[in-house]
């Protein structure tokens, strides 16, 4: 009797423990399974990193006399600069030495829109050619066989600095012309002395670069 006793609380002590080990077992599945069905969230999106700028870009006001002018291979040493006003409108001109005696002129000239705000930058190569006795007229002239037209004419002040074949300070006559295809011509002179000529096209700011003086 005391034997069966015995045996039977055992089976309702291993009856309890398998229940418990199997509902335990349960419940941690159905846990299991609720955290895979659960949408899973990705990691917050970090913020891109800020565009590399080129260190080469170059920002043409910046130029000084002594820097060395990369133009798409084509080097040239700034040696001087005419720094203009007129009517209240600023601009630079830097004289380019790139090789024995060849010289040309790089303006960069800031242009406001109606509100006087900066609107763009005008950047200009010029490069001289023989007035062949002309002088600026006040209507269309022919330079070359092309056809240029006046846009802006007037006498600036200026300041000059390095080596630019110009005295120290002064006034300029100029007078300025565009084809219809875009080119441009200038006529001007110091007061006093005989007029020269260029023609230019405009270059894309960012086409430049530069070595700067150390």
């Amino acid at each position: 009797m005391t034997v069966a006793v015995v045996l039977a609380v055992s089976a309702a002590i291993l009856v309890v423990v398998l229940g418990t080990y199997l509902g335990t077992r349960r419940t941690e599945r159905g846990a299991r399974a609720a955290r895979d069905a659960a949408p899973s969230f990705a990691e917050p999106v970090q913020p891109e990193a800020a565009p590399h700028v080129d260190p080469d870009y170059l920002d043409p006001r910046t130029i000084k006399v002594g820097d060395t002018v990369d133009r798409r291979g084509v080097r040239a040493r700034v040696i001087g600069a005419l720094h203009l006003s007129w009517q209240g409108d600023q601009w630079v001109e830097y004289l380019l030495e790139e090789g024995m005696r060849h010289y040309q002129w790089l303006s960069v000239r800031e242009r406001g829109d109606a509100h006087g705000e900066l609107s763009h930058l005008e950047v200009h190569l010029w490069t001289p050619v023989p007035t062949e006795g002309m002088v600026p007229a006040k209507s269309m002239l022919i330079m070359q066989g092309v056809e240029f037209f006046p846009i802006e004419r007037g006498t600036a002040a200026f300041r000059s600095e390095g080596t630019t074949g110009y005295p120290e300070r002064g006034l300029i006559d100029f007078a300025d012309y565009r084809a219809g295809d875009g080119r441009l011509l200038t006529f001007n002179r110091v007061q006093g002395q005989a007029w020269t000529a260029a023609h230019a096209q405009p270059l894309a700011p960012g086409s430049i670069k530069v070595d700067r003086l150390t």
